[in-house]
């Protein structure tokens, strides 16, 4: 069964929300901007990672220095999983975190 569009918006609301609060906790040095269902984070070494929502597709996309990654929503895990790689969304996070800014960021609940 797909996601409704509603649910997805809300699902990708939600995540985002996390990924911001996760960010916003952290000791980085980090722009944030969250503008018509992107986020996109800007660190201090003027990198950046972007999370989009593509509706179409009912997928969340990220974008990163080493390259983009398509998830889709797991309804048994609650958990947003990569499509090439069944890499939950927080551990991709985590790694491009610690790639692109040197640090470790925890995302415990992606």
């Amino acid at each position: 069964m797909s996601l409704s569009e509603a649910r997805f918006h809300d699902l990708v609301d939600a995540v985002q929300e996390q990924v911001e609060d996760a960010f916003d906790d952290s000791d980085l040095d980090i722009d944030l901007e969250n503008s018509a269902g992107v986020l996109t984070v800007r660190f201090e070494n003027g990198s950046q990672v972007i999370l989009s929502r593509q509706e179409p597709l009912r997928q969340l996309w990220v974008a990163a220095r080493s390259g983009g990654f398509h998830f889709d929503y797991d309804e048994a895990s609650g958990r947003w999983i990569c499509d090439s790689s069944d890499e939950p969304l927080g551990e991709l996070l985590n790694r491009v975190t610690r790639e692109q800014a040197g640090e470790d960021l925890e995302f415990d609940e992606l």
